[in-house]
């Protein structure tokens, strides 16, 4: 007697959109059911996992490189794979959703990889999750343009060796799709987003002379590592194409990941690629390990915190040897800055920010790094130009000057920088403004000449959270309340609604946003990410 068939993907509460057969094929979704089936416990058990790690640093306040894997960093002889040419010079790499005119004008764009982002730059509405997976089939077979209905602006794909090489972030561990079911439960949003881009694309990308390349966010261990490399083995041999095809560098945007770099390469190693210095979340990080650990912990505003600040440059400059020392590429953080179309000074003075900015990380050793809009690139190509010149990299830059002990990552008191009341309302004006975008669909969202993404909005709650429960006493000599917080919201709310008008703001998520961000950095349970209460409010 035959063994029963597996129990298919169910998709749930998703009215159909155009073209979502070809995306939601029964051949991908089979292959999404398996990753499922084979991975999602493990998944399951790595949550827990950093709910107990996390219980830990509470009660110690401190954390340090593993004794269990220390001779993976001791041994010298280890490196990852060779990069394969279409990842071997990342002098500038642009960021953005898989929305259909960002994805010509990224690729277009003169950046040498696009990391096209199903994750904090993208807001998980159903729509963005399967038509997002649509544009990058359609741009990969060169059968993607698009006219703007309001300008009638036409885009369309340039010459194909122009184009940026595609890096694709799906979401992380953390959240899950509830359209897409396997008897009743869930499927991880991560294997929804990496499996149906690799499904469709690895082949294709082969052809290309590419491949099926990825980010990897919010990894908080070399096990989650680990579980990702397994899941890259098992989906090469289901379809057939050669172990080490796919690539992943992962983003080190957690305070736990800064201390498991070497052995997040080495987990990875047939598979990894590089590591990225992501500053918005791994500052989210320090606040949700250390939230609880006394006023040492306790950040200034997040302008103030630099990359040039003491344990900021211990976390890049470690991040630099330990790439360096494995073979891997060390990227660089993001450039956010978004040009002003009215005001030339405003313009002037953000792009010698941004060129100090990249000048810096190309001194320091990087081999590339993040902008946010395609004006940029040509400000982070010059700094990079000017110290790789003709090679693709400055991998032989070993850095052995550097020596970074594990108390050096988490020395936050070293800032002279304080909290400031104006933080405080430019934290509520951000947080306010990026919810009411993302729960309209939208994740990367220009707020006060920023690109601003999911990241922005979980520091800038965090901080709130942080300076009440710290007591915070502002310079104008108010402390940090629930009640100064509530205040500041209202007039931050009063005045969207007066300069959008009355119908405008009753159209938009504003109430909701205000109501959200309050939730979420008023509780005194701190939810490990506001996007999981977001999603629920999400349509």
């Amino acid at each position: 007697m035959s063994a029963p068939a597996p129990s298919p993907l169910a998709v749930v509460d998703a009215e159909p959109l155009p073209r979502q057969d070809e995306v939601l094929t029964d051949a991908a979704l089979a292959f999404v059911a398996e990753l499922h089936r084979r991975f999602t416990p493990r998944r399951d058990e790595l949550l827990a996992r950093r709910a107990r790690r996390r219980a830990e640093i509470a009660r110690t306040s401190t954390l340090d490189f593993l004794p269990e894997t220390a001779a993976v960093r001791a041994d010298d002889s280890w490196r990852v794979a060779p990069a394969p040419a279409a990842l071997n010079d990342r002098r500038v790499e642009i960021t953005g959703p898989t929305d259909r005119k960002m994805t010509i004008n990224a690729l277009n764009s003169g950046a040498r990889v696009w990391l096209a982002d199903f994750e904090d730059a993208s807001s998980p509405t159903w729509e963005n999750v399967v038509l997002g997976q649509l544009n990058l089939i359609d741009a990969h077979a060169r059968r993607i343009d698009f006219t703007d209905p309001v300008s009638g602006k036409s885009y369309a794909l340039g010459p194909a060796h122009g184009l940026a090489t595609v890096v694709t972030r799906p979401r992380g561990w953390h959240l899950n799709e509830r359209h897409l079911q396997l008897d009743g439960t869930p499927v991880p949003g991560a294997l929804v987003d990496f499996g149906l881009y690799f499904f469709h694309n690895a082949q294709r990308l082969i052809d290309l002379g590419k491949g099926p390349y990825f980010y990897l966010p919010k990894t908080e261990s070399h096990l989650e590592a680990r579980l990702w490399n397994d899941v890259f083995v098992f989906a090469q041999d289901y379809v057939g194409i050669p172990q080490g095809t796919v690539r992943a560098t992962v983003l080190i945007e957690t305070i736990t990941a800064a201390y498991e770099m070497e052995e997040i390469l080495y987990e990875l190693r047939d598979h990894a690629s590089g590591l990225n210095a992501g500053r918005w979340d791994y500052l989210f990080s320090i606040v949700k390990n250390f939230r609880d650990g006394g006023a040492e912990f306790v950040l200034p505003d997040r302008n103030a915190v630099t990359m040039t600040a003491p344990f900021m440059r211990a976390y890049t400059e470690l991040l630099v040897r330990t790439c360096h020392k494995r073979g891997a590429h060390a990227i660089g953080g993001m450039a956010a800055f978004i040009p002003s179309r009215r005001d030339a000074e405003v313009n002037k003075v953000a792009f010698e920010k941004v060129r100090a900015d990249k000048d810096r990380e190309a001194h320091d050793g990087f081999d590339g790094s993040w902008v946010a809009h395609p004006d940029l690139v040509p400000i982070a190509m010059a700094s990079f130009d000017a110290v790789l010149g003709e090679r693709p990299h400055q991998k032989e830059r070993l850095r052995e000057d550097v020596s970074v002990a594990a108390g050096d990552l988490i020395a936050i008191d070293t800032l002279d920088a304080v909290p400031t009341y104006e933080g405080l309302r430019n934290a509520v004006a951000v947080g306010i403004r990026y919810i009411e975008a993302w729960l309209r669909g939208l994740g990367a969202v220009a707020i006060f000449n920023l690109m601003e993404d999911a990241a922005t909005a979980e520091i800038s709650r965090s901080q709130i959270w942080q300076w009440i429960n710290a007591g915070v006493v502002f310079e104008n000599g108010e402390r940090a309340t629930a009640e100064l917080a509530r205040r500041v919201a209202a007039e931050e709310l009063a005045a969207i609604r007066a300069g959008t008008g009355d119908e405008a703001f009753a159209s938009g998520q504003w109430q909701q946003a205000h109501d959200l961000l309050l939730q979420v950095a008023l509780d005194e349970d701190y939810a490990d990410f506001l996007t999981l209460p977001a999603y629920e409010r999400l349509d």
